[in-house]
C-alpha cells in the first residue's frame, strides 16, 4: 500500500466532497497560486487498500506548474461511503463514477488530465473505454497509468492476494489488520536499511483500513486477480496516454508494463529509485514527468526519470 509521506495539508490544499449526480466523493484538491497561469485539471485516482492521500505530496508541485488537482476516495474507500454489497463495486459502477467525478469538476476547468494507480489504473482504463464506447466523446485530454498493468497482477501477488480475500470472509477488519502487520514483520526481518512509516503515518493507514468497506476490498481483489487484457481496447480509445512506473514493481512487472506501453503507442517514464509507488517514493520526479506529458513536451531521448 502507498505510504503518504506527510499527513498535514499544505496551504493550497483543501479537504472537501466533491457532489456528482453518482454521490458524494470525499477529495483532496489543489488549486496554483495566484498569478500562476491555469493550465488544466488532473484527476487522480488511487489503487487497492489506497486514499486520496497516497497523492497528497504531488498536490502542491502540480498546481505550482499550473494544474489544479483533485485526487479522490473512491466509493468504499476511507472517507467516500459505499454500501455493504459487493455488486457496488463491480469495475463498470467504479468506471462510472470516475465519469462522474470528472463531469462534477465544472466547466471551467481547461483540459482534463486523469490518472489511476495501481488498481485505479484499470479503473480509468475501463472508464475510457466505456466513454468511448458511449459515443459522446472523451472529457479527458489524457490518461495516465501509473504502475498499473495490461491485466492481471503477476502470479505471487495474486496468491497474496487471494490469502486476503480469504481472511477478509472470516475475520473482522481489525484482525485482518493484526494480521496483516505480523506477515510485514516477517517479511522485513533481518533486511538492513528498511524504514518504517511515523508512527502518525502508520496510524493513518490503520483507520484508513478500517474505514474502507471489507465488500469494496473484496470486488476489487478480485478484479486483481481475474482483469483480461484489455489493452487493445484502450489503444482503439485514441487517447493520448502516459505509462509511468517504478523501476521495480512486483505487481504488474515492469517489462509487463514496457510492453503495454509499446502496444498503446504511449509515453513510456520510468522513475528511479521508486517501486510500486513513484508517487509517494519520488515526487518530485514523478511530478516533473506527468507535468512533461501533460503540457506535450518531448519525451526525450530517455524513458527514465
Amino acid at each position: 500500500m502507498s505510504r503518504p509521506p506527510f499527513l498535514t495539508l499544505p496551504e493550497n490544499v483543501t479537504a472537501h466532497p466533491l457532489s456528482t449526480e453518482r454521490g458524494r466523493f470525499a477529495v483532496l484538491e489543489s488549486v496554483p497560486p495566484a498569478g500562476t497561469p491555469r493550465r488544466g485539471t488532473a484527476l487522480l485516482v488511487p489503487g487497492f487498500t489506497g486514499s486520496k492521500e497516497d497523492f497528497l505530496a504531488l498536490l502542491t508541485p502540480l498546481a505550482a506548474a499550473g494544474f489544479r488537482a483533485v485526487a479522490v476516495d473512491g466509493r468504499g474507500q476511507n472517507e467516500s461511503v459505499g454500501p455493504r454489497d459487493e455488486a457496488a463495486y463491480a469495475q463498470g459502477e467504479l468506471a462510472a463514477d470516475v465519469l462522474a467525478q470528472t463531469a462534477a469538476l465544472g466547466p471551467d476547468t481547461g483540459p482534463v488530465h486523469l490518472l489511476g494507480h495501481s488498481m485505479g489504473g484499470l479503473v480509468v482504463r475501463a472508464a475510457a473505454i466505456a466513454a468511448a464506447a458511449s459515443g459522446n466523446g472523451l472529457p479527458w485530454a489524457s490518461l495516465t497509468l501509473m504502475s498499473s498493468g495490461p491485466a492481471a497482477i503477476e502470479s505471487a501477488q495474486q496468491a497474496r492476494t487471494k490469502l486476503l480475500l480469504e481472511a477478509l470472509s472470516v475475520m473482522d477488519m481489525e484482525s485482518v489488520w493484526r494480521r496483516m502487520r505480523e506477515l510485514d514483520a516477517q517479511d522485513l526481518e533481518g533486511t538492513a536499511g528498511t524504514a518504517g512509516a511515523s508512527g502518525e503515518i502508520e496510524e493513518f493507514l490503520h483507520q484508513r483500513w478500517l474505514r474502507t468497506v471489507p465488500e469494496q476490498l473484496t470486488a476489487t481483489g478480485r478484479q486483481l486477480i481475474a482483469e483480461p487484457d484489455r489493452v487493445a481496447e484502450l489503444a482503439a480509445v485514441g487517447l493520448r496516454t502516459l505509462v509511468l512506473s517504478g523501476a521495480v514493481d512486483h505487481a504488474w512487472p515492469v517489462p509487463w508494463m514496457d510492453g503495454m506501453a509499446a502496444r498503446l503507442g504511449a509515453r513510456r517514464v520510468v522513475i528511479e529509485g521508486a517501486e510500486h509507488s513513484p508517487n509517494t517514493e519520488r515526487t518530485a520526479e514523478t511530478a516533473a514527468a506527468l507535468v512533461g506529458f501533460w503540457t506535450g513536451e518531448p519525451a526525450g531521448g530517455a524513458d527514465r526519470a
